[in-house]
């Protein structure tokens, strides 16, 4: 079983624990000015219920900001007025006067818990927009300007810009995991249906293939609806034997290779499956690359041509199949030493329904804008040649 990507937010609940570990602590900071400063507030008693109002707000914050669910515009909006009432009535609580001589408001530190919350919320963009209107607030119930009564509001928005831009930071990397864990799950099941389909493709080498080849083989010189069953045996063995080989490579490849990209797929592999005692597959060192419909349909008309030298020269016949690559074109070779194909023996068998040479392998090829040359002297064998343009049939090219 593989993980599950995690809910979305997961990892930005580090940062609000951290924005009420800051309410917490700043309302203590709060706390300690009140008892310091209250011999120099206007009405003192009065800040009591404020106080109160400030520490019941804490404990609600910190619990509604814990539920994700519970993070959006209500609350976001309520904790910034919630702060603003506490700094717009500082003036009458504290005095004038006592702010002019520098003492600070109620809120102080406390008043940049809102900024921070919503800069984890909407990024920057919401964090400077929170930092600002407590900045104007801040300013408004101050009668002179300083360099000290200034310094709280470019905090508050240095601070908005930071923690903003660290929350779309954890955002962006939450969601490249999630696709990272999603892609892996999908390349964990494509595995195994790979798997799933080699071991089908073997069963099927093991029991099917061989039966058709038995019949294919016994009933080649037999007349009659015996021969016509052995013919049909022996097509249905090359074509399911070119679908098996060509699927089973196809598949080995795509397993590691993301499910939307294209399938570039190696032409010798497809070819070198062919190899057995009485075949011998030659093919260049480095990768033969085409698109995999082209692969399949190359793999095909090999596997044909292989069972027709087979089914026509006997059980003893060998052959050859040889691949080049050249500029511009690939060229496939299958050469065997059986009977070879008497003159006008094509045209028959094309005439009598019999396609195996005329779609297994030239309908093949000529779709995929080929040629096919057969070259043959009876008692001598037989040499097919297959040439395809890259073209038409690399990755990333227009596939006709």
């Amino acid at each position: 079983m593989h993980q599950s990507p995690s809910p979305p937010g997961t990892l930005l609940v580090p940062l609000w624990r951290a924005i009420a570990v800051f309410r917490f602590t700043a309302l203590g900071y709060v706390l300690v000015l009140y008892v310091r400063n209250l011999g120099d507030y206007a009405h003192p008693l009065i800040a009591i219920p404020v106080l109160l109002g400030m520490i019941a707000w804490t404990v609600v914050a910190a619990y509604a900001y814990a539920r994700p669910a519970s993070r959006r515009w209500p609350l976001l909006a309520a904790d910034l007025a919630v702060a603003l009432t506490t700094l717009l009535i500082s003036p009458w609580v504290i005095g004038r006067p006592a702010l002019a001589d520098g003492v600070p408001t109620l809120a102080v530190a406390w008043l940049a818990a809102p900024v921070l919350a919503w800069a984890v919320a909407g990024g920057r963009r919401l964090g400077v927009v929170a930092a600002l209107i407590l900045t104007a607030a801040d300013l408004a119930v101050r009668e002179r300007l300083n360099e000290s009564s200034v310094t709280p509001g470019v905090l508050m928005l240095l601070a908005g810009i930071a923690v903003g831009h660290v929350a779309r930071l954890i955002e962006q990397a939450e969601q490249r995991l999630q696709r990272a864990v999603e892609l892996e799950a999908a390349t964990r099941e494509l595995a195994a249906a790979t798997r799933e389909r080699e071991r089908l493709a073997r069963d099927i080498h093991d029991s099917v293939l061989q039966v058709l080849a038995m019949v294919a083989r016994r009933g080649a010189h037999l007349d009659g609806e015996a021969g016509e069953l052995a013919r049909l045996a022996g097509e249905q063995e090359s074509a399911l034997r070119a679908l098996v080989a060509s699927r089973g490579a196809a598949g080995g490849e795509s397993a590691t290779t993301a499910p939307s990209a294209p399938r570039p797929t190696d032409l010798r592999t497809v070819i070198a499956s062919y190899e057995s005692p009485t075949v011998t597959v030659a093919t260049p060192a480095d990768p033969v690359r085409l698109r995999a419909n082209a692969v399949d349909q190359i793999g095909a008309a090999v596997a044909a041509a292989i069972d027709n030298a087979s089914r026509h020269g006997g059980p003893g016949t060998r052959c050859w199949v040889l691949v080049e690559e050249e500029e511009g074109v690939v060229t496939v070779s299958i050469r065997d030493d059986g009977c070879g194909i008497p003159p006008g023996r094509l045209d028959e068998a094309a005439a009598a329904g019999r396609l195996g040479v005329s779609q297994s392998i030239k309908g093949r090829i000529v779709e995929l804008g080929g040629t096919v040359r057969i070259l043959t002297t009876v008692g001598e064998g037989t040499e097919i040649e297959l040439r395809v343009p890259t073209t038409a049939t690399r990755p990333g090219t227009e596939e006709r």
